[in-house]
């Protein structure tokens, strides 16, 4: 029989520390594969826990085994549970457990000249679950450089599902409305005799998003994540995303945010943006965005921290405007996830009454609760 092998070389998981430690370990990864869109609930960790009770969680295979019949609920997932689980455990090498906890070494590129390395690589002590999950909660305006690069990389993971809506098209059922034209053609194939009625009923699609990022001076430290964001908002679903950046012009990023690699994108996106750090007028730009029509029966999503520049009295009438237009109006403060936030800006009091979703945006958790929202989740 040939040795099945998961795609890939498999990194070798973190080392045999206390069972503490593993749950620990274990728990980050559920908690990133969720973020990814793999649905591995509180119920399937359980049961990763239980097979690697009886397991050697100190080998690669067992660990990539266990978790992918556990923590995957369908073949779809299996793309996805791949990539996280190189993310996560990749190059990682066990070590030998001190003081009671997990001891992994991790290794990484040394640029030519820095200290203790001549251009090659050399072991760096990897962060453990309980940091990883200090990171996936932190603010991103607090991150240092390597922080935001490993959240950027677990951006560019994230698998974000939509809401479906109902075509006008019609597909092929087992039951919905009787389809004659299909039932006569059925019976003549069968020389005259009806073998079974034939049913059609409405496709779904996914629902379209628009993202609106304000690069205004205010959002400087979110704005481009919010933008890596729309990066996998489009790649997730090229045809039913649009992204826009706002501040004192409506500027749509759609293409640009369309390439693969996520700084291509980003540089991309960042030349077609000119009027980054400068005013806020979302009031004008909203409207801008409804003479478009791209908000029409669309979720449209508000990135901003509300300090409006312009008419405070034009962002309410088209917020209201906007509400109706919309299928739902998503509102994405940085600001709110910060202990004793209050929605006290003039732009905020005047659009909140036609938000349907008030949320926070400003760490990798937030964006993952967000992308439970655009799968038709609520609040």
């Amino acid at each position: 029989m040939a040795d099945i092998r998961p795609p890939g070389e498999i990194p070798p998981p973190p080392g045999a520390g206390t069972a503490r430690d593993l749950v620990a370990v274990m728990t980050g990864f559920a908690r990133t594969l969720r973020a990814a869109g793999v649905p591995a609930d509180h119920e399937r960790t359980q049961s990763l826990l239980r097979a690697l009770s009886h397991l050697d969680a100190a080998r690669p295979r067992d660990v990539y085994w266990a978790g992918r019949f556990t923590l995957c609920a369908s073949a779809d997932d299996l793309p996805r549970y791949d990539r996280v689980f190189h993310a996560y455990f990749g190059g990682l090498r066990a070590g030998r457990p001190r003081r009671a906890a997990i001891t992994v070494v991790r290794y990484t590129a040394v640029p030519s000249g820095a200290p203790g390395g001549e251009g090659g690589d050399r072991p760096v002590r990897a962060a453990g679950a309980s940091a990883a999950e200090v990171l996936r909660h932190r603010d991103v305006a607090k991150m240092t450089g390597a922080e935001l690069a490993e959240v950027r990389r677990l951006l560019a993971l994230l698998e974000v599902g939509r809401e479906r809506r109902r075509s006008r098209r019609f597909g092929p059922s087992h039951r919905g409305r009787l389809d004659g034209g299909a039932t006569i053609r059925e019976t003549l194939r069968r020389g005259g005799e009806t073998a079974r009625l034939r049913y059609r009923t409405h496709r779904t699609r996914p629902r379209r998003v628009v993202l609106l990022v304000d690069v205004s001076g205010s959002m400087t430290p979110y704005a481009d994540t919010l933008l890596r964001l729309g990066h996998a908002l489009v790649r997730s679903e090229p045809r039913a995303t649009e992204v826009f950046s706002a501040g004192t012009r409506l500027t749509r990023l759609t293409a640009e945010l369309r390439h693969r690699d996520p700084s291509t994108a980003m540089d991309a996106a960042s030349r077609a943006i000119p009027d980054w750090s400068g005013g806020t007028r979302l009031g004008e730009e909203i409207g801008r965005l409804l003479e478009t029509n791209d908000a029409e029966g669309a979720v449209v999503v508000i990135a901003s921290d509300g300090w409006e520049r312009g008419d405070v009295s034009l962002l309410g009438a088209r917020m209201a405007r906007l509400s109706r237009t919309a299928h739902r109006v998503i509102w994405v403060n940085p600001h709110k996830g910060q202990e004793g936030y209050q929605p006290l800006t003039a732009g905020m009091r005047a659009a909140l009454p036609y938000v349907d979703d008030f949320v926070a945006g400003h760490s990798l958790a937030a964006f993952a609760d967000l992308a439970g929202l655009l799968g038709g989740a609520h609040a």
